[in-house]
């Protein structure tokens, strides 16, 4: 394996220096169907797979594992339901280096729907 050692990156217009693209860029992300049967991927970065774990809750694997298990997560989701239908983002305890699972919980209903059309979930942590 090399190793290119670089303070900055260009690409002729804009300047980026190296520390933020390793430490302040997100390392993962996806838009999901929480709705479809497999909760399918629309598009995703740093993922390998997603995986339905029940009503209103995914779990996703990352393609190269976090450094370790206390990386953020901040999302959204929007379900086509209404102003009404506020959720929030419940990690659960199983949130590890190589995945994390979660589930939107709607606070009006106190339930986790399953009608999440368009989940979105970024990654920021250190890769191992």
């Amino acid at each position: 394996m090399s190793t290119l050692v670089t303070s900055n990156v260009s690409d002729g217009t804009d300047t980026v220096g190296t520390g933020y693209v390793v430490n302040g860029s997100a390392k993962a992300w996806c838009v999901l169907n929480q709705a479809a049967t497999n909760d399918a991927f629309y598009d995703s970065f740093g993922l390998s797979s997603s995986t339905d774990d029940g009503t209103g809750k995914t779990t996703v694997t990352f393609s190269s594992s976090m450094a370790s298990g206390n990386y953020a997560t901040p999302s959204m989701t929007e379900s086509g339901v209404g102003f009404n239908d506020i959720r929030t983002l419940n990690r659960d305890n199983s949130q590890t280096r190589g995945s994390s699972s979660y589930g939107f919980y709607n606070v009006h209903s106190g339930s986790y729907p399953d009608n999440s059309q368009h989940v979105s979930v970024v990654f920021f942590g250190d890769l191992a």
